[in-house]
């Protein structure tokens, strides 16, 4: 008759100690149910459910494996398992997975023990606990920091409105941006990222920089600031913003080029995702002039924004074309997943304005970025305190990961 025994090992890690231990089991012929690791500032908890075929066996194993455990420097304990328990827990397998990721410029007890509480209240159990972003130092200056952990959750959440809910309240209470993903092969499997352009990929509304160059610019930021928080039909007040921009020089447009700023992690984001195959997009409200340039810069591959008119070296006023509204961006998104073979589970869409929740929703993937409080409400997910690359932790990609592509550029 069979035994089912949890061993838990604990103590300083070192090379071979996994290989020492299963060495002895091996010549036992036991069979590995589960096994997990971790290690924490080189202190190892390890732990191995096995099963032992002949029970008569159990009491030469388990002397073996505690001598070798004890000349290794380590601690041990063994716990029987009934088939009874081992059952319950292989049917608990079958639930379904999560990972909760999050985001700050420094990660806190505090903020551990809220997301934690809530994940247990909905139900979720913790699998597993993972660092992946780089060991902070504690004498640099943290202000640009990044921290990430990442759980792994499994379960089923009574109500996701709920959850999501709390989560964005702890978010507001604690500067912490918390990702919840359904952990299924479309998470591990993006291959497309569009992005809205103006307070996204670039920090400023450029709308709003022609306007003050032609001295309209309170005027037409109030407007923009409206249409953001989704108070006004985008298509409408665009076009009122344009007309207000009437005999602007073309000139302007360089000058204004020349004084936009990239958002924090734009450029390490679009590198990385290039050299790791993915498809980019700028999917803008604003202008294709200053599109084209950001094109250029960071190599987007497909790029869709407003056409200004211009005729005899002056903005006339108006747009040629369709306006890249809301509603235009989602069908956008839908043509270029289509076009390069993918399924929307497969999209990830960044933006912060009411006009992108349209292609937020579309997407596998919707990230509305330091955005206004309505689109983080209804967004799925919201980066509100780290830059652009902090995406790279959503998609399970660990600083030492990213660090290799930067070397590889």
């Amino acid at each position: 008759m069979s035994e089912i025994l949890l061993i838990n090992v604990s103590g300083y890690d070192k090379p071979g100690l996994t290989s020492s231990i299963t060495r002895i089991m091996a010549e036992h012929g036991l069979i590995i149910l589960d096994i997990g690791q971790a290690v924490i500032h080189d202190y190892l908890t390890w732990g191995i459910l096995v099963q032992i075929p002949d029970s008569e066996e159990s009491a030469n194993v388990l002397k073996e494996l505690l001598f070798c455990i004890h000349a290794l420097n380590l601690q041990v304990q063994f716990k029987p398992v009934s088939e009874q328990e081992y059952s319950e827990w292989a049917k608990g397998k079958g639930k379904e997975r999560y990972i909760v990721t999050l985001l700050a410029r420094e990660i806190t007890a505090e903020q551990i023990a809220r997301v934690s509480s809530i994940t247990a209240d909905h139900h979720l159990n913790i699998d597993n606990i993972s660092r992946l972003s780089s060991r902070l130092s504690l004498y640099e200056d943290r202000t640009n920091a990044q921290a990430c952990v990442e759980f792994a959750v499994r379960g089923t959440p009574q109500n996701l409105d709920a959850l999501k809910a709390e989560f964005l309240h702890v978010s507001n209470d604690l500067n912490l941006d918390i990702a919840f993903q359904k952990d299924d092969i479309y998470r591990r499997n993006r291959r497309l990222v569009v992005f809205d352009m103006d307070s996204t990929l670039i920090e400023a509304e450029v709308i709003d920089e022609l306007a003050k160059e032609a001295g309209v610019g309170d005027q037409v930021a109030e407007i923009t600031e409206r249409a953001m928080r989704g108070e006004l039909d985008f298509s409408q007040s665009f076009r009122k913003r344009v007309g207000l921009l009437k005999g602007l020089s073309e000139s302007v447009l360089e000058r204004v080029q020349a004084r936009l700023v990239m958002t924090e992690g734009a450029e390490k984001l679009i590198s990385h995702l290039r050299m790791l195959g993915y498809k980019t997009a700028i999917l803008s409200g604003g202008f294709t002039y200053f599109a084209k340039l950001l094109q250029a810069r960071l190599g987007i591959d497909y790029v869709y924004a407003n056409e200004l008119d211009i005729k005899d070296g002056a903005v006339t006023g108006e747009v040629t074309g369709r306006i890249v509204d809301g509603a235009r961006k989602a069908e956008l998104l839908r043509e270029i997943a289509e076009k390069e073979g993918l399924r929307l589970e497969q999209v990830i869409a960044v933006g912060d304005g009411a006009n992108d929740l349209p292609m937020l929703s579309a997407a596998g993937l919707g990230i509305a970025f330091r955005a206004k409080p309505l689109v983080k409400e209804s967004a799925k997910h919201a980066i509100s305190n780290l830059g652009l690359d902090s995406i790279l932790y959503l998609l399970g990609l660990r600083e030492s990961d990213t660090a290799l592509l930067a070397g590889g550029e």
